[in-house]
């Protein structure tokens, strides 16, 4: 990525790597950018969004039209920086409006050196990922103009999400330790492969002690921080490079700590269970997709950032080298594993995200799940 100050007169292009483009105006950063593009249905919560580190080297379409109305303040952010790689939106707001807003949006973006695009048809580019799945794309204002042959051949030439292994990029590189909320009942070694700000609040909330390590931890870390439960995080990438993390988690579930995995974390366990991964064709991103809890049958509404998704048998449970393993959770749009859970083992996973902060709160219920695996464990 390369950039320069905003210029939010300056012409720019997106460039999709199937040649098709759209002409905008710059926003944020001026300069080129490139990544995977993909869409993000949600109406609010945009900081949370750019903030979250599994959208790692992604540009993120924004399907609502009018995108900085309340600004950015320094409360909601999930990490320290902005991570998408670039932002695409229809109609920024001229002016924010929030009495928590510190500064525009617009110079957030420029401030973090993240190129963008606004005045394009963001309707028209999401139907057409929808229909040819997420592809590279490459934003380019200012100097980075150039003939659209020749900035399609540079798009071309980025690398793919397929085969992409980032955790390690985004995660900690130091241990850190979040205290709980009131009086200590449970320490929890969270393991970083993309943790988002909110998540280990979720559990301090239940009084949860938590030790947040850095994706390259090995078991004995883990159990150095003698925790009455583990957690994998969410984070970006290609399921199928972890093999760190996989190895890691298979160590958990021989020694029956209870374990719980969201995202990223629900795509390590179903690998570490021996079932497969698969890359979607554009993935689910927002905080609106409908998820049934096959357990009790009741569906929720929840936060999504993946592109990835997990190959198990939804009609029954299946075998595994830890016991029985079943599809807990599953998406009523597609029939897309949302969860996993183990009936021999105290062990669960969801692909979303229940601590959503920058949307529904319907799947809160998980973290008090996580707490009723530790009491059960130490009864």
């Amino acid at each position: 990525m390369t950039t320069s100050n905003r210029g939010a007169t300056s012409p720019a292009v997106l460039v999709l790597e199937d040649g098709r483009t759209f002409r905008g105006r710059a926003y944020g950063a001026v300069g080129e950018t490139f990544g995977e593009a993909v869409f993000s249905t949600g109406m609010t919560g945009y900081q949370e969004t750019l903030t979250d580190p599994s959208y790692h080297r992604q540009v993120v379409v924004m399907t609502a039209p009018h995108i900085g109305n309340t600004g950015v303040n320094d409360e909601d952010p999930e990490s320290k920086r902005i991570w998408v790689s670039g932002y695409v939106v229809r109609d920024p707001a001229r002016t924010p409006s929030n009495w928590r807003s510190r500064r525009s949006l617009d110079e957030e973006l420029s401030a973090q050196g993240v190129v963008g695009i606004s005045g394009i048809d963001t309707r028209a580019l999401t139907r057409h990922l929808r229909e040819r799945g997420a592809m590279r794309v490459g934003i380019f204002s200012g100097g980075a103009l150039a003939d659209e042959a020749a900035l399609l051949a540079k798009v071309r030439q980025a690398p793919q999400m397929k085969g992409a292994d980032l955790s390690g990029e985004v995660a900690t590189e130091e241990r850190y330790v979040v205290p709980a909320i009131g009086a200590k009942r449970f320490t929890v070694a969270a393991i970083d492969l993309g943790i988002k700000g909110m998540t280990p609040h979720r559990m301090a909330e239940r009084g949860i002690e938590v030790h947040v390590l850095p994706a390259t931890a090995t078991a004995e870390d883990v159990y150095a921080v003698n925790p009455d439960g583990v957690f994998f995080s969410n984070g970006p990438g290609d399921p199928a490079t972890a093999d760190h993390p996989v190895a890691l988690m298979r160590a958990v579930l021989e020694r029956s700590t209870p374990l719980f995995g969201i995202c990223f974390g629900n795509q390590i366990l179903g690998r570490a269970l021996g079932f497969g991964t698969f890359k979607l064709k554009y993935g689910h991103r927002g905080i609106n997709q409908p998820v049934q809890d096959r357990t009790t049958g009741k569906v929720e509404v929840t936060a999504h950032n993946h592109g990835f998704a997990v190959d198990a048998p939804l009609d029954a449970p299946s075998d595994t080298p830890f016991g029985r393993a079943e599809v807990s959770h599953v998406c009523l749009n597609d029939n897309v594993v949302e969860g996993l859970r183990l009936l021999d083992r105290p062990a669960f996973s969801v692909q979303y995200h229940p601590e959503a902060a920058a949307g529904p709160h319907d799947a809160a219920y998980l973290f008090d799940r996580f707490v009723s695996l530790m009491e059960g464990q130490r009864a």
